[in-house]
This record gives structure tokens, sequence and C-alpha cells, in this order.
């Protein structure tokens, strides 16, 4: 009896110190508290390290939980996905990764992902884009690319005094969908250039009022940073439904990536009202990883006239004068 209190003893001091040493808190609904380390959040359950043991506590048993665990960016390496994702991916030949990221300062994010946001330019105009893996493989919007196929992408490197500008030319439509308004590109003359790429999170537990923030190139303003609230999770448009944040976006910014505080992309940015602060649209994660599974069914055709190709219009006559078969057609009608 005596080692059994004892044992008991020692446990609730375990829990003490590791209450102290870590962060993460859960209120649960009877009004209980834990803190720990959050592992991993699942559709269902969150996984929490108390110290002594991991304990596994449903969601409908949670009234409220928060990570307020700090990370020194240097010890995260964010281009290394777990095992369990990076065999998936083998496996079902993905071009994404996923991964259960530890949330950060907006600061501390935009030093760990910028660098996977680029500038797109075309004859027409330009926007944003950013990094899905280290192959080259990159998400835009399709109205930065519409009838286009001259196509350069501008990545922005870090260097010992700022960024330094690597251009690439060789830039391969690898998909479209025009209804959902997004593009599939290749970089195919990366050579030895290391490409930081951004994951893609789960629209599933996001909230009104959850802090985001967004970046990209607004009116060629470059590696421009962004940051709000989402205002609604399900604003809908014409058939489809937007993430509606008040983060400005603006023309420049379309394509690039709109980030929650674990530096994952949950959305696209693709529209804003530049009169009307506040009033900015994502195209939802979901939408885009459907496109990325099923890309085949979206494979760009090089031979089909409205898939990308921008035709010339010819120039306009310089002799305003009326042609003369024009002339003799109104005689002989006459």
């Amino acid at each position: 009896m005596k080692s059994r209190v004892i044992t008991i003893l020692v446990f609730l001091f375990v829990l003490r110190i590791c209450g102290l040493c870590l962060a993460d808190t859960i209120v649960l609904k009877q009004g209980q508290s834990l803190t720990g380390d959050i592992l991993a959040e699942k559709e269902t359950a969150i996984y929490v390290d108390i110290g002594v043991t991991i304990l596994s506590i449903p969601k409908e048993d949670i009234l409220e939980y928060e990570y307020t665990t700090t990370f020194d960016i240097e010890d995260i390496d964010v281009n290394k996905p777990d095992v369990e994702t990076s065999k998936s991916q083998q496996q079902t030949g993905k071009l994404y990764r996923v991964g259960n990221l530890k949330k950060m300062s907006v600061e501390k994010c935009v030093d760990a992902f910028s660098e996977a946001v680029v500038k797109i330019s075309t004859p027409a105009g330009s926007g944003s884009g950013f990094f899905l893996n280290e192959e080259g493989y990159l998400i835009t919007n399709y109205h930065v690319i519409e009838k286009e196929t001259k196509i350069e992408v501008t990545m922005f490197q870090k260097a010992k005094d700022g960024f330094e500008k690597k251009k690439f030319k060789k830039i391969k439509i690898e998909a479209i969908n025009p209804f959902v308004d997004l593009a599939l590109l290749k970089v195919e003359d990366l050579g030895d250039t290391k490409v930081t790429y951004a994951y893609l999170g789960d629209i599933d537990s996001l909230k009104a009022g959850e802090e985001v923030f967004a970046i990209g190139n607004p009116l060629g303003l470059e590696r421009t940073v962004t940051d709000g609230v989402i205002s609604s999770v399900n604003r809908a448009f014409e058939g489809l439904v937007y993430i509606q944040t008040n983060a400005d976006i603006n023309p420049g910014n379309s394509g690039g990536p709109l980030f929650n505080l674990a530096g994952e992309v949950i959305g696209v940015t693709n529209m804003g009202y530049i009169f009307f602060g506040g009033l900015g649209f994502a195209i939802p994660v979901n939408y885009v990883k459907h496109f990325l599974d099923n890309r085949d069914a979206f494979t760009y055709d090089k031979d089909n006239p409205n898939t990308g190709f921008r035709y010339i219009q010819p120039d306009q006559r310089r002799n305003k004068t009326e042609p003369k078969f024009l002339k003799e057609r109104k005689g002989q009608a006459n």
C-alpha cells in the first residue's frame, strides 16, 4: 500500500513538472485541463505527450485547446516530411507534402517558407505561385497564365545581404482547371538549384477568426506579406466555396499561398477588391488537393487552342480609304 502511494505521488510530481515545462493546453468539457506537447491532431482526436505517457483525447470531450509551444526555426527541418507521410506519397504518386507542423509566429513562418513563393510572369502580366516539392512542380491560378505559353518563374533565395533572384524560362504547363482557377506548372531548368517547398494543410479544422497570412507579389511589389484572420470558411461564389479573409489581396497576389500559423497552405489567393480593403478570397486547399490528385483529368493539351495559346490580333489597316473592290461592287449594284 505504501509503495502504491509513493508511485502515485511520483506520477503526480512528474506530471506537475511536465506541466511547467510544456505549454500546449487542453481544456476538457468536464472542467479538467491538461498541459503537454500536442504531437498530432487528427479528425476525431488529438494525441498529447504528458511526459510519462501519450494520451489520445477524443475531440468530442474537448472544450478548447491551444498551441503555445514555441520552436527555434533552426530546429525545424521544414522540407523533411515524417516517414509515414513520405511513404504514403511514394505509394500514391502525390506531388505535394502534408504534415502536422507546429504553430509559430508569423515572423518565423515567413522565415521558413517565404522562399517557396515565386513570381510568375507572362507577356500579359504577373502573379504569384508556390512550389509543391523539390522537383519544381508549382501551383498558381489559371487566370495568371490564361492563353499564355511564354512563362517565366522568378525564385527568391536567401543570400548574405537579403535575397537573390533566380529566373527560369523553361516552364511546362502540366495541368489546368479553368473552372476552379488552378494551374500546375513545372520548372524544367532548375539544374542544381535547391527548392524550398510548402506543405498543404487541412481545411476541416479551420475556424472564423483564425490568424492567417499571405505572401505574394501585389502590383509587382515582390515578397509582400499581409496578415489577417479568416472572415469566413465557406463563402459561396458561382457554385464554388472560398475562404474569405481580411488579409489584403491585390492584383499580383493571384496564385500565391494563404498560410495558417503552422506555415501550412490552406488556400490559394485568387480574388480581392482593390477599393474595399479587407475583402480577400482564396481557393480552399481541398480543391487544390483534388486537382492534384486527379491531374490526369486536367492534363494540358498543347494541340487544343483553348488551353493556353495567346493569338495576337492582326494590325489594323493603315489605309483608311474604301477598298477598290468594294467601290466596284457598289457600282455594279447601282
